[in-house]
């Protein structure tokens, strides 16, 4: 669970078609603003992520977070619903369904934190 970090930036937007695309371009600008180096796997994880919120979900608006926690960024997917994401996809049969199975061998760790006021955010640690 992401408890603590600093953050080094948020975004809110409408949740639609759009969406992911904004984010991965607004992380892609922070990660250049503030020298994290490489972004490929954080515009990748932050695309996936508000993808499944926009195609999941009936959420009208997505928050991304970018934290750093001990040197590391970890992205944050925040949204209204209270529908936790599952790895699917695992046996290859499926046209769909395999993005958090990718998500999860590019990133140290992810998971989903339920708030108690409804919704939930769904988080990924990147590796160095």
């Amino acid at each position: 669970m992401i408890d603590m970090g600093v953050e080094a930036g948020a975004i809110s937007m409408r949740c639609c078609a759009r969406a992911p695309g904004i984010a991965r371009s607004w992380v892609g600008g922070v990660f250049s603003e503030q020298k994290l180096g490489d972004d490929y796997t954080a515009r990748t994880v932050v695309t996936e992520l508000v993808t499944n919120v926009y195609k999941h979900t009936d959420t009208e608006v997505v928050l991304v977070r970018l934290l750093i926690e001990d040197g590391r960024p970890v992205v944050e997917v925040e949204d209204g619903s209270d529908v936790v994401p599952v790895v699917g996809g695992g046996d290859g049969t499926v046209e769909s369904g395999r993005g958090l199975l990718m998500l999860s061998m590019l990133v140290q760790d992810w998971g989903v934190r339920v708030l108690p006021g409804g919704g939930k955010v769904t988080w990924a640690r990147l590796g160095e």
